[in-house]
């Protein structure tokens, strides 16, 4: 587990990605960053269409994992996506906001397996299985 300083700056340095920002990611509580983030599908989010971009759903998928593994990471270690599989379950309309949360099924040693959901209203509309390699920071 991440000491309390080294937890803060890597929630902060996720939040100031600047995709992120564009996209308008907030954490969905503040005291809580595993609890996952939210966005509101504006302008950025949406494709031709005005739906929910499936890049952006992934790209906020794939965060909600990082977030949730963070506490089972130790000061010195990092997480790096290898593989992650997206179902995009239905569309999303302008305006709406999405509710991402993550959730670790499985952390070993150098592997960590990850669930993510996005909702809205209370309903899902994306699911990923994200693996991520465990690796030691310099």
């Amino acid at each position: 587990m991440p000491s309390d300083s080294v937890l803060a700056a890597r929630v902060q340095a996720v939040l100031d990605i600047p995709l992120h920002r564009f996209l308008g990611m907030r954490l969905r509580d503040p005291a809580d960053p595993p609890a996952g983030v939210w966005f509101p599908v504006d302008a950025p989010a949406q494709n031709q269409a005005e739906l929910l971009h499936a890049g952006v759903v992934y790209t906020l998928l794939d965060v909600a994992g990082f977030l949730a593994l963070l506490p089972h990471l130790g000061d010195g270690e990092h997480a790096v996506t290898h593989d992650m599989s997206v179902s995009l379950l239905r569309p999303v309309a302008a305006g709406k906001r999405v509710d991402i949360t993550g959730s670790v099924l499985r952390r070993g040693r150098a592997v960590a397996f990850l669930r993510s959901e996005a909702s809205v209203d209370g309903v899902v509309v994306a699911a990923a299985q994200v693996t991520k390699s465990v690796v030691q920071l310099p």
